[in-house]
């Protein structure tokens, strides 16, 4: 049985598409999911699974998050080898940025097309700096996620992906729940 994390797209937010993390957890285990954790309120679910397929998985939690509270979730998958890869992956490491929450990554569901991708490379932006790998951007906000112009939105509407994004604090707690 492989670990995993889903992570929830637009849950939670502004009073909007509201899912309380047990109801969450109950439904991930009426889906034979094992050992479901949640960590806050955004959506993010740790679980083991026999599946070993993350679209196959993507798409029943989507299905079974439908079904339950009546709107659709996007739901991004990723095994803890992955979010590990991902995570030092990073290139903006550095304890100081780290300290002042400037840094997150947007997980995309697919790679993007390389004429969206070479597009957005050329992008700058005020105070923010990016990198980007197959399945992550990295991002460097200096005054704050809050403020940033290369936002979640932006970047699905840019690459035709679909992404979430989420902060190194909760990257890492995800990670170390599903060790």
């Amino acid at each position: 049985m492989k670990t995993y994390i889903a992570f929830l797209r637009g849950i939670n937010v502004s009073g909007k598409h509201k899912i309380p993390m047990a109801e969450l957890r109950e439904l991930c285990e009426s889906l034979n999911l094992k050992d479901v954790k949640t960590y806050i309120q955004s959506g993010n679910v740790v679980f083991k699974s026999e599946l070993q397929n993350t679209s196959k998985l993507e798409s029943l939690i989507s299905k079974a998050i439908l079904k339950s509270f009546g709107f659709e979730v996007p739901v991004i998958v990723k095994t803890t080898l992955q979010l590990h890869d991902i995570l030092n992956n990073n290139s903006f490491e550095s304890e100081g940025e780290i300290i002042r929450k400037q840094i997150y990554f947007v997980l995309l569901n697919d790679v993007p097309k390389i004429g969206e991708l070479t597009e957005f490379k050329a992008e700058s932006y005020n105070n923010e700096e990016f990198s980007i790998s197959d399945n992550c951007i990295y991002l460097k906000c200096k005054a704050g996620y809050g403020k940033a112009k290369l936002n979640n939105n932006l970047i699905e509407r840019k690459l035709k992906v679909l992404a979430t994004t989420r902060n190194y604090r909760t990257m890492h707690k995800l990670l170390e729940l599903g060790n």
